[in-house]
């Protein structure tokens, strides 16, 4: 199958919005592609247990069953190290999650390296 980068901005701020980015990438996934999440600037927040767990787009589901489709179907989350920083989230966010900080650079990589790309 292909290789699937879906690129999310919106955070917290955004639920339904956020939502539908994790949504696309579990669709993704149960369709049997390779999916790769990239969470930059307000997204970073995403990645938080405490969000993961209370946040619920409007139709779209709660963040976290499609974050633990993504993750248990082979996904992979990269955060941004620059956002991060800005919000406070730190490696402890992302333990036990396949999640890595991650720089704009490798984010243009993976947009090479897909064959789609969705942005939220």
């Amino acid at each position: 199958m292909g290789k699937l980068l879906v690129h999310i901005t919106s955070g917290p701020e955004a639920p339904t919005r956020a939502a539908l980015g994790l949504l696309v990438a579990r669709t993704g996934i149960d369709e049997g592609h390779d999916v790769t999440v990239f969470l930059a600037g307000d997204a970073v927040q995403l990645i938080r247990d405490a969000v993961l767990d209370s946040l619920t787009g409007l139709g779209t589901g709660a963040l976290r069953e499609s974050f633990d489709a993504i993750a248990g179907g082979g996904g992979r989350f990269y955060v941004s190290g620059l956002s991060s920083k800005a919000r406070g989230v730190t490696e402890d966010d992302l333990k036990g999650k396949p999640a890595e900080l991650a720089m704009p650079n490798r984010l243009v990589q993976l947009a090479f390296e897909a064959d789609r790309n969705f942005t939220y």
